[in-house]
């Protein structure tokens, strides 16, 4: 169960992706994603899919922090391509770096089945009002 009011809801590349929430708290959010329909044309897990899936994380992550009436919104993010994957499930694990008032921070790992670093990355979230919808 997530803080506050606000609970997960995948958006449509999400759901493309094929992501699957497992856990989710302003501290940490985890969720699960197939190799399979993310790769690039030489068979490997597509880096840009990589950094959509941390996006994701962190950014849900921020949002369960900044709570009732607010949103978050990402002005910073960076990658770290480590490996890559050819198959099989990833799992992307958002810890909390720095949970403020107006600046909410995340590292997001992902590693393979096998428990391999695929991915290193740090988002960073505004804080704000959240939006009329």
């Amino acid at each position: 169960m997530a803080d506050g009011d606000w609970t997960i809801e995948l958006g449509e590349l999400d759901t493309k992706m094929g992501v699957r929430i497992l856990e989710q708290s302003a501290e940490r959010v985890v969720a699960t994603m197939p190799v399979e329909g993310n790769r690039q044309s030489f068979g490997l897990l597509h880096g840009g899919a990589s950094v959509a899936f941390a996006e994701a994380l962190g950014s849900w992550a921020a949002v369960i922090h900044a709570g009732p009436g607010r949103s978050a919104v990402g002005i910073d993010i960076n990658a770290t391509h480590h490996r890559s994957a050819r198959s099989g499930l990833v799992t992307g694990v958002a810890t909390a770096i720095r949970l403020g008032r107006t600046i909410a921070s995340h590292e997001i790992v992902i590693t393979d089945e096998e428990g391999n670093r695929l991915c290193t990355a740090r988002i960073t979230n505004l804080i704000i009002d959240a939006p009329e919808r």
